[in-house]
């Protein structure tokens, strides 16, 4: 297997447009930070990982500070939904799409993701809610992100339907969580302390 790549789709850690489900119980700012933190962490998994290029796809640009100071290539998300952004992050290798609010996610799972593109050609992470915190793939397959209702509870299982549905083989690996709810907040002061606000 080639090298594998990862990109990793951030939004810029600004008042009001960052972590915006969790303002209301912890404000923007504190919703910033914990932004900025998470896409400090997403960085540096994905480098330990040290599977190939790791790319920060950035919205609304490439312009905002903490990018910058992560010495990490960087790239403007384009317009379009989160599939169409998601979509865009594929290249010419095999490559892992994450986003920043999985903190549970280690450079071991990048690593075992990267392993199962050997033998399939789709991978993911499941998450807890019924979505995924990583999706894999060898090369970009355009029916798994496109028409597709984001933020729902059966993002999972659609995508599982259009693997299927497009006659590819994937590997699942054990679901982690992610952090959108004020319960998502409170588990990850528990277990990465870390990062508590």
């Amino acid at each position: 297997m080639p090298p594998t790549d990862i990109a990793i789709l951030a939004k810029a850690p600004v008042p009001g447009f960052a972590k915006t489900r969790l303002i209301p119980a912890i404000g923007a700012h504190a919703a910033a930070v914990l932004q900025e933190r998470l896409t400090e962490r997403a960085v540096a998994t994905a480098r330990d990982a040290a599977l190939g290029e790791v790319t920060l796809w950035c919205a609304p640009d490439t312009r905002h500070r903490s990018f910058r100071d992560l010495d990490v290539t960087l790239r403007p998300q384009p317009e379009g939904d989160l599939g169409a952004r998601m979509l865009a992050a594929f290249g010419a290798r095999p490559t892992l799409v994450i986003g920043t609010d999985c903190p549970a996610l280690t450079a071991a799972h990048l690593r075992d993701a990267a392993d199962a593109l050997a033998t399939h050609d789709v991978v993911l992470i499941p998450a807890e809610d019924g979505g995924y915190v990583l999706i894999g793939a060898r090369t970009a397959h355009p029916g798994l992100f496109t028409d597709m209702t984001w933020g729902t509870s059966t993002v999972l299982a659609e995508t599982r339907a259009r693997i299927a549905a497009l006659g590819l083989t994937s590997r699942e690996l054990p679901p982690l969580w992610d952090v959108d709810t004020e319960d998502d907040l409170a588990r990850m002061e528990r277990e990465f302390p870390e990062l508590a606000l």
